[in-house]
């Protein structure tokens, strides 16, 4: 029996709209993966320490409050301090095309921005994940 994978869904940070995560994280579940979502407001600890203990495959984060490039390099830092070196990260939301770059320098593997299908996020996650 294959194991399926596992996607944690976060919001790090004070943003409170989690209607695009919530959509995503539908779409993830009924694309046949296992996904747990942490809601609203969660630190970058909280995040890496829920990554660990649920043995997650990806963290998707979802961020609309601009605080992006401090909270994404963040996750990532602690998430690889604790060993997950082959945990898949990506990002969405509100993030302009600029903060990209320095973004997926920092260890976001890819970033998916308002209007993207969520079936370019599964084919990503499909393609991708070790």
């Amino acid at each position: 029996m294959e194991k399926r994978v596992r996607i944690l869904v976060a919001k790090p940070g004070l943003d409170g709209h989690d209607r695009g995560a919530k959509v995503v994280a539908r779409a993830l579940r009924d694309a046949g993966f296992e996904v747990i979502y942490t809601g609203l407001r969660q630190t970058p600890e909280q995040i890496a320490e829920a990554a660990l203990q649920e043995d997650v495959n990806v963290i998707a984060l979802s961020l609309l409050s601009g605080a992006h490039n401090h909270l994404f390099p963040r996750i990532v830092e602690l998430i690889r301090e604790k060993g997950m070196t082959d945990v898949l990260i990506i990002g969405g939301g509100v993030i302009p095309d600029a903060d990209i770059p320095a973004l997926k320098t920092a260890g976001i593997s890819e970033v998916f921005t308002p209007g993207t299908s969520t079936t370019t996020i599964i084919d990503y996650i499909n393609a991708n994940v070790k």
